[in-house]
């Protein structure tokens, strides 16, 4: 089955949506249009001339990108500057671009995330709050020869997750009344005539993003033509959405080994480390990309040491007087990791929707700085 171009970006909004991206960051799609047609999607960290190249090689007629390939607004496009001439080969060869940066580190599952998955820390957590989700409970009465499949359709559908544990949900059984007016086709009893039916009352915890979607399934695998269900904002708090991430590690390591281990895990022959070698490593925070700024929320957290990139010379001199060490792998090694993961997300969302869509993770950019 063929997809729409919209139908790729929505389901990349689930996985990072738009409210989780910087006030100054520029995301979404960027060129193209919603409406044409996708066959095949390159995955890549940056919108380079190399990655337009390999795009149009391979057939490509979607990008997906972490960096966007324009921040600021332009006043032309001409071909005989860089980015002019970038711009004219996406359009030309009929590639849309779609950017998912900030609001892809922020993001459950990001970038931030998978940095921490590849140092295997435990009891991961973000560094900084930039937006924490309301919850809801939905409440739904169904009768009983429908209630698993509308409770698995609820939960399949994101509802009833509370902490690591899925499918969370409270039944409680009753006795329903109603009577079908005129011009009514009720699925249980008849026009003009009062019911009484068992029914059973669903209950669930629902994430404000996931409302429609929960609510869509919910009444798609419900009987009745009309049905009664009620929504209440809770106090409970949802997940923090957030830049960075703390764990710890499965075990305690020098700064040594664990400096070691960051070079072999993120594939890179040389980093920065400033701190004591001898350092004893329990508590790591990661911030992919440019991570300075959150020097002082790992302080806070109890950090023993900040892996990231692009960190100043001073700003890690701080650090250390604050006993954080820091490891400055490069932006581009602590961010390349993502590309995999988001080929990985589409092409599931691809088996799952039926989309005739092949991915192409670009496991071939480079970073921008080489180590003599």
């Amino acid at each position: 089955m063929s997809v729409k171009c919209h139908e790729v970006i929505t389901k990349l909004e689930q996985l990072a949506p738009k409210h989780l991206a910087e006030d100054w960051d520029n995301i979404g799609l960027l060129v193209g249009s919603p409406e044409q047609t996708i066959h095949k999607i390159m995955i890549t960290l940056d919108v380079d001339q190399t990655a337009i190249n390999q795009a149009i090689t391979v057939g490509a007629d979607m990008i997906v990108s972490h960096h966007p390939v324009l921040f600021k607004g332009i006043t032309n496009i001409r071909t005989d500057s860089p980015l002019g001439s970038m711009l004219f080969d996406l359009i030309k060869n009929k590639i849309a671009v779609y950017a998912a940066h900030t609001n892809l580190d922020s993001a459950p599952g990001g970038v931030n995330d998978i940095l921490a998955q590849k140092f295997q820390l435990k009891d991961s957590k973000p560094l900084s709050t930039v937006y924490q989700e309301k919850l809801y409970k939905l409440v739904v009465f169904v009768p009983a020869s429908h209630v698993e499949k509308v409770r698995i359709a609820m939960s399949e559908a994101g509802a009833g997750h509370i902490g690591n544990y899925s499918h969370c949900t409270f039944q409680t059984k009753g006795v329903g009344t109603f009577l079908p007016l005129a011009a009514t086709t009720p699925f249980i009893g008849r026009e003009g005539q009062l019911e009484f039916v068992d029914e059973s009352r669903i209950e669930t915890i629902v994430p404000s993003g996931l409302r429609c979607r929960v609510i869509n399934a919910m009444l798609a695998a419900h009987p009745y033509e009309e049905v009664a269900y009620d929504e209440y904002l809770l106090q409970n708090k949802g997940p923090n959405c957030g830049l960075g991430r703390i764990g710890r590690l499965g075990e305690a390591m020098s700064l040594r080994d664990f400096s070691n281990q960051v070079k072999h895990l993120l594939m890179v022959n040389s980093i920065k480390v400033a701190g004591s070698a001898d350092t004893v490593i329990n508590q790591v925070a990661v911030c992919g990309g440019s991570g300075a700024s959150l020097i002082k929320n790992a302080i806070k957290a109890g950090a023993d040491v900040l892996v990231t990139g692009d960190v100043k010379y001073h700003e890690a001199q701080q650090a250390l007087m604050e006993g954080l060490a820091i490891i400055d792998a490069g932006h581009f090694a602590t961010e390349q990791p993502v590309v995999q993961s988001v080929a990985a997300y589409l092409d599931k969302q691809a088996r799952e929707n039926g989309w005739a869509v092949e991915m192409i993770a670009n496991n071939s950019g480079k970073d921008v700085f080489t180590a003599y």
